[in-house]
């Protein structure tokens, strides 16, 4: 089964870090199967790339993973007409699909975000007679409230596609109340990698990333933006009981709300409490989840955080908003799970947990057994080849055989 995978949540040469949940997904799946990747790159990135003094792409064509990637350049207008976007999808992606289609002669199309990009990916696939299934990640539906403009869009990709994927089974509910077709939409738990995510050493974790075994140790890992609720987390540390030397807030990740997040952490005392650390690479992250006492995601909205199934599987505890699909992975691990939008709670659960976090959970099943159940639902919609016609033999001598 050749799988052509389109979605601009995909790292690059300018953004490493971009996605690491599909980078993953398909490298896996790139191991049972051939796969391509188109992953197209915002202008404003770029643009914002090279003003920060990032070189240009070298190729708009690159090896990443083991898998050939297209990276045509995504024209859109920012913050406006986004009812249109997935028309400026289509149109910024057309000749690379074009070009790749006719290389790589794929046999089903697979895109990973409902818009733009399944829109777009719907469309290219009828164009092209291909099946397409796409896969929702938690934003792209349970957002829309917020980006009405892209309500219709978003609708006719998942009520039009071939097969829908869905991370958790609230999500699910939300694409059939959609439109789709409940027959047509599998949910997917996601795993993680056990090989690289699993526990081990806690003093010794502590000693790679630079932490002290004096204090409680309180981690945050993830996109610094508003759906991610940091205001809710710092607003709730300031409520933490007892002297702010016992613990220390590390917060890993980058994202437009890093300059507001300091400024709101100094203006709540919590200058010296609090660590922004960037972005880091996502191999050295299960040195953080040993190293820390307490993983705290207090977003307002949620598919299934796989930074969540990560902690788990290296024996951190968190707590986490009862939001999306986070109850359905609240056993996994050790946890406690509060309202969204009250830091209160939030706090006294933070509190209440890194003083007795309670009995492990299993843990979350290996990502390749996820991603096997993915291509084994897309391998669901692979026409199979069209049989040729039996050959007919004419009774003259010189006749010849045609099929």
């Amino acid at each position: 089964m050749r799988i052509l995978a389109i979605t601009n949540l995909y790292p690059n040469p300018q953004q490493p870090h971009r996605a690491p949940y599909n980078r993953h997904q398909f490298r896996m799946l790139g191991e049972l199967h051939p796969l391509r990747v188109i992953a197209p790159i915002a202008w404003t990135d770029e643009w914002s790339a090279r003003r920060r003094g990032l070189p240009a792409l070298p190729s708009r064509r690159l090896q990443h993973d083991g898998l050939t990637v297209d990276y045509p350049r995504y024209w859109f207008t920012p913050k406006i007409l986004r009812g249109l976007y997935g028309r400026f999808y289509l149109a910024s992606i057309r000749a690379t699909f074009r070009r790749v289609r006719d290389e790589f002669q794929p046999e089903i199309i697979f895109a990973p975000w409902a818009y733009p990009d399944g829109h777009a990916a719907v469309q290219l696939a009828r164009l092209s007679g291909l099946p397409v299934v796409v896969q929702v990640h938690g934003s792209d539906i349970r957002e829309l409230d917020r980006f009405a403009a892209r309500v219709p869009g978003t609708i006719a990709a998942v009520r039009d596609a071939d097969g829908v994927i869905a991370v958790s089974q609230d999500l699910a509910e939300r694409v059939i109340g959609l439109g789709a077709a409940p027959r047509r939409v599998r949910v997917v738990i996601d795993g993680v990698d056990k090989r690289t995510f699993h526990p081990g050493p806690k003093a010794e974790a502590q000693r790679r990333v630079g932490l002290s075994p004096a204090a409680k140790h309180l981690l945050f890992v993830g996109n610094l933006v508003p759906v991610k609720g940091l205001d809710v987390l710092l607003e709730a540390c300031r409520r933490l009981p007892g002297p702010r030397s016992q613990w220390q807030l590390h917060v890993v990740g980058a994202g437009p709300l890093d300059e507001s997040l300091r400024s709101t952490a100094e203006s709540l005392g919590l200058a010296d409490s609090v660590s922004f650390h960037g972005p880091i690479a996502h191999a050295e992250l299960p040195d953080w989840f040993r190293a820390a006492d307490l993983f705290v995601l207090a977003s307002r909205s949620e598919g299934v955080p796989n930074v969540l199934l990560e902690a788990a599987a290296c024996g951190l505890p968190f707590v986490a908003s009862r939001v999306g699909g986070i109850p359905e992975i609240a056993s996994i691990g050790a946890s406690r799970l509060v309202p969204p939008e009250q830091p209160a709670v939030l706090a006294e659960a933070i509190s209440g947990m890194l003083a007795d976090p309670g009995p492990a959970g299993d843990g979350p099943r290996d990502r390749r057994d996820a991603v096997a159940e993915i291509a084994q639902f897309l391998e669901s919609f692979v026409r199979p080849a069209r049989p040729a016609p039996p050959a007919q033999t004419q009774s003259h001598p010189l006749s010849t055989t045609r099929a």
